[in-house]
């Protein structure tokens, strides 16, 4: 298992960068090859199961992923989203947090932990830096598209 932090400061506000981050499906249109559907559909609570969908066709595998903590920004107090990896493949937690930052812009902070089952630990180095690139990118094609 490996964890990384991304951190980001963005030009808007914290409920749009909040929005922007939380938007389940956008996920799936800036990871590659992946698709995200939320169980049940509608706004998001702690209970909702967020699944990620890797790969191409018949090969490929699901990513769900339980949301254990809802707690969206508010005036001047922070936002936290805490989801727990439930499937086969991919283990760990996923925590998006949304922060006032100067300016009045928005500060996000991405903190991960990912292990892929029957991966051995020699190849931590290598996940954690194709990690870090995959979810870097997709923050930011996150928070720059509306």
């Amino acid at each position: 298992m490996v964890t990384f932090l991304l951190e980001r400061t963005a030009p808007l506000s914290q409920d749009e960068a909040w929005r922007r981050l939380t938007e389940w499906p956008r996920h799936g249109e800036v990871v590659p090859m992946t698709r995200v559907r939320v169980e049940p559909p509608g706004p998001t609570a702690e209970g909702t199961l967020v699944v990620a969908r890797s790969g191409i066709g018949p090969l490929g595998f699901d990513d769900p992923m339980e949301v254990t903590v809802w707690r969206p920004p508010t005036e001047g107090v922070s936002g936290l989203c805490r989801l727990e990896k439930r499937g086969r493949v991919v283990k760990g937690w996923a925590e998006l947090e949304v922060h006032p930052g100067p300016g009045g812009r928005a500060r996000v902070i991405w903190r991960e932990q990912i292990g892929i089952r029957l991966l051995p630990g020699l190849f931590d180095p290598v996940l954690r830096i194709s990690a870090r690139s995959v979810f870097g990118r997709a923050l930011n094609q996150l928070l720059r598209t509306a």
